[in-house]
């Protein structure tokens, strides 16, 4: 499907995310989930209430980077933050009128129901710089570029663009991006996968995906999710992060530094990958909200 009209936007489908070392999941009460490395406060959502939508910051696998926030949509438009904030990446409690969050390495980057884009956070490579995009239909955050995807199916990025991870420029009937380390993927209307950037990894060899309805990126691998609910990887597989081609009935997925989380059709979470924190204990999670279809948003 390709975006036409602003009216035509996706309802919130974040409603799980997988960061540098922990896990949110959001239940179908509004309430939220975490496991995983606590230092900086990221897994302190459990007084969270009327919430549709979370994303979890990450971060490359690089040693004393554990550092990592949580972000919250509200029902009303309102965003939550907890965790690490010393570039400001958690000053979202004056957003208004928020459709969709997305949150990387030490930034929060936030779509208004207008189309536009607001940004808070690290700027140093022009990560931020999203004032002037306008007609967006979603947004994806990696560690130093970001990402939009407009109501036209083309595509967007500003920051660092070392590895072309920027190079988006031609992409068309795209309907799904995704961000991660050094790298960003696109789901195409015709369900194949199109990727920019390093592929040290081979996180980009994604030119073989047929019949893929949602995608995720993380630091250095890419995850594909099919109709019949089963998932595909690419990349680097360290932690097992990859092992993922046994999972059936799953919904959404979510990539995060070194582990891939799944969302099962009767709301339960399974986990592969790098484990050191807790962040794959999701084997009692259970309620965990399905993701929106699209939806046409009230006026």
């Amino acid at each position: 499907m390709i975006f036409r009209m602003l009216k035509v936007k996706r309802w919130p489908k974040s409603t799980i995310a997988a960061g540098r070392r922990h896990t949110v999941g959001l239940k179908i009460d509004g309430t939220v989930m975490a496991v995983g490395d606590n230092k900086c406060g990221q897994c302190h959502v459990g007084d969270w209430r009327d919430i549709v939508a979370v994303a979890a910051g990450n971060v490359h696998m690089a040693p004393n980077t554990g550092n990592a926030h949580t972000i919250g949509l509200k029902f009303d438009g309102t965003a939550a933050a907890v965790g690490w904030n010393r570039y400001d990446q958690c000053n979202v409690n004056d957003w208004r009128d928020i459709a969709a969050i997305a949150a990387g390495w030490r930034r929060t980057i936030g779509l208004k129901s207008d189309g536009t884009v607001i940004a808070v956070g690290r700027n140093k490579d022009g990560e931020c710089k999203v004032n002037a995009w306008h007609d967006i239909a979603e947004v994806a955050v990696g560690d130093w570029h970001t990402v939009g995807l407009k109501l036209d199916g083309t595509v967007m990025a500003v920051g660092n663009n070392r590895y072309r991870q920027c190079h988006v420029g031609d992409w068309y009937e795209i309907t799904e991006v995704a961000a991660g380390y050094l790298h960003t993927a696109g789901l195409k209307a015709d369900g194949t996968v199109t990727a920019v950037g390093l592929n040290k990894h081979g996180q980009c060899d994604v030119s073989t995906w047929s019949g893929i309805v949602a995608i995720s990126a993380g630091s250095n691998h890419t995850i594909g999710l099919r109709p019949d609910g089963t998932v595909s990887a690419v990349g680097w597989n360290e932690y097992g992060q990859c092992h993922v081609s046994e999972w059936r009935d799953i919904v959404a997925v979510a990539a995060g530094c070194a582990h891939t989380v799944g969302l099962k059709s009767d709301g339960t979470v399974v986990a592969v990958g790098n484990n050191e924190y807790g962040q794959c204990d999701v084997t009692d999670w259970y309620g965990i909200k399905l993701p929106g279809n699209y939806s046409i948003w009230p006026e």
